[in-house]
This record gives C-alpha cells, sequence and structure tokens, in this order.
C-alpha cells in the first residue's frame, strides 16, 4: 500500500481519492456507550521568549527529562493494560508518585538554582508561568531565545498525574461561563488575577518534561514523525492505532463551517480520552494558536483500514 502510494504522481488528487477508495473501508468510531459523536479541540505549536540563562526577566524553568523519575510499563506484567505506565519515584525500595505541579513549582521556588528543585536539566528559561503552562498543554513549541536563535522543543514524559481542565476549574468557581473557556480567555484571567493564577495552574497536578528537538520540519508527534499542520491528529491509542488514517468530519472553531477531510493519526495528548475524541493540529504561531483556543466542536471519526486486513486489537 505504501509502495503504492509513492508512486502516485505528486498533486493528484484523484489519484489519491481513487487508492483511497479502492484499498481502503471506512469503519465507523463508535464510543463503548455506542455514541458516534465525540469531542474535537484543536492544539498547536506556541512560540515563547525566553534565554538560555536565568535572569531577573527570565525565571521559570523548562525542565528536561528528571533522572528520578521512574517509568514502568504495565504491560510486561500485565497485557491487559497494554499502553498503561506507571510513573513515579523511588523512596528506598517503595515506588511513590511523583511530585505534582504545586510541588513541582513550590521546590522551584524555595531552590537557590532551579537546578536543584529537581534533578532534571533545564532546557531554557521563560518569562510567564502560565505560557509554559500551556506549552505543557500542548506538549511542543519554540522558544525564541534573547540571542536570535530559535529552539525547539517536544514531549519527553509526564509525572504521571492525571490530567485536570484549568477552564473547567474556572467554570465550577464561576470566573467565566463555559462558552468563555478558551485558551484566550483563560490567558486573560490569568493576568487580571496575578494572586491567584498559581493556585488556579496547581489544580491541574500533570507537568510534562521536555527535550531538545531539531529545529527544522515540524513538532514530533507520539508516532516520532512531524506534525503537519491541518492534518495530524491526537487520538486515544485504546481506540485508534497511531499512523492510522482518519476521516475526520467536523467543524471550524466557533461555527457551522464544514471541516471534513482525511487526516493522520499522529499524535496523543494527557487530556485526549475516549474513542471519539481528537485534537486537531493547527500548526504554529498566534493565528494557529488563536484557532486552537477556540476549537471545541462536535465531530466524528472513520478509521480507514486496508481491505481484507483484520482490524487491529487495541
Amino acid at each position: 500500500m505504501c509502495d503504492e502510494a509513492k508512486a502516485l504522481p505528486a498533486g493528484d488528487d484523484a489519484a489519491a481519492r481513487a487508492l483511497f477508495e479502492r484499498a481502503f473501508s471506512a469503519y465507523a468510531i463508535v464510543a463503548p456507550d455506542g455514541l458516534a459523536e465525540g469531542q474535537v479541540t484543536g492544539y498547536y505549536e506556541p512560540v515563547l521568549e525566553g534565554s538560555r540563562a536565568r535572569s531577573t526577566r527570565y525565571a521559570r524553568p523548562v525542565f528536561g527529562l528528571p533522572q528520578d523519575l521512574v517509568v514502568v510499563d504495565l504491560a510486561g506484567q500485565y497485557p491487559e493494560l497494554r499502553g498503561m505506565r506507571l510513573r513515579g519515584r523511588l523512596n528506598g525500595r517503595r515506588l511513590e508518585p511523583y511530585y505534582t505541579r504545586g510541588e513541582i513549582d513550590d521546590r522551584t521556588r524555595a531552590a537557590l538554582d532551579a537546578q536543584g528543585a529537581l534533578p532534571a536539566p533545564v532546557i531554557a528559561w521563560i518569562a510567564d508561568p502560565v505560557e509554559l503552562f500551556f506549552l505543557q498543554v500542548q506538549g511542543s513549541g519554540q522558544i525564541q531565545l534573547d540571542t536570535g536563535e530559535r529552539l525547539r522543543v517536544g514531549f519527553a514524559e509526564q509525572n504521571g498525574h492525571p490530567y485536570r481542565s484549568l477552564g473547567r476549574y474556572l467554570v465550577e468557581r464561576g470566573e467565566m461561563t463555559l462558552d468563555q473557556a478558551s485558551m484566550q480567555s483563560i490567558k486573560a484571567w490569568a493576568a487580571a488575577n496575578p494572586g491567584r493564577y498559581q493556585e488556579a495552574l496547581n489544580q491541574n497536578p500533570s507537568y510534562v518534561f521536555f527535550r531538545e528537538l531539531p529545529s527544522a520540519g515540524g513538532p514530533i508527534g507520539a508516532l516520532g514523525v512531524p506534525l503537519e499542520a491541518g492534518y495530524s491528529i491526537a487520538v486515544d491509542p485504546r481506540y485508534v492505532p497511531l499512523g492510522a488514517p482518519v476521516f475526520l468530519a467536523t467543524t471550524y472553531p466557533l461555527s457551522t463551517q464544514p471541516l471534513e477531510r482525511l487526516v493522520a493519526a499522529q499524535d496523543t495528548g494527557g487530556a485526549i480520552r475516549g474513542a471519539v475524541r481528537a485534537d486537531f493540529f493547527w500548526g504554529t504561531g498566534t493565528e494557529a494558536g488563536a484557532l486552537a483556543g477556540r476549537m471545541r466542536q462536535a465531530g466524528r471519526l472513520w478509521l480507514l483500514w486496508p481491505r481484507g486486513e483484520p482490524l487491529p486489537k487495541l
């Protein structure tokens, strides 16, 4: 199939469509409760201002992978738990939960040198803790350094705590309504409440550690290949196999205009849980962020699988 696809004339959309219609069968992805419609959100690659050196302005560390973070693949002992990992740190011979977001931030503030906060390298320093929070939510990004250089960082690991929505927390507290809970509104709330945003951020105990990536190409997804703006999605790999082509039917952010196209399941995310659930990659920078931050649409998914091949057992 891949060899045949590579042999197609470049830019020949009709030939590509004919190949997919001839060689693939479409299977509607349905949730265990029978619902065929789920939620489609958006994500993007942010660009943050930062520095390689700590300063009064750039005082928030972007941590690399901690040396004391232990990751256990449970499938080796329990095959029914395939895809599930346990994360923590050793206390003697006992595995304990790794530090939460609040604990990591407390340790960072208490340490004279941020390298003393965690046994982890500091890739770069940035100014805004809220931007750092959303960098972790997105899972990858670029940092525009004060030297003029730009570096790209991507997901390395996570601390093992569950993701909790900051927007949902603010809605529950009456700080905004559900239809207002976009990334832009959350950032505006944080700017207007400098004494309260840290407590709000800590409601999400999940914390992401990064690795530095080559600056060329796009951000690297969970599949290990660069993401393509407008054509890559993050999925829950318990229900959708990574690498599979998927037909997506949803609408543009805050609109009824159809957004229907063939995409590739190339990424995962801590907040992407469920069968009919996708995160649509919009690209890099401010414009992509505006679209991603407002996207919370209903949608449907179809898995395209080679004809005659058994469906994957996930």
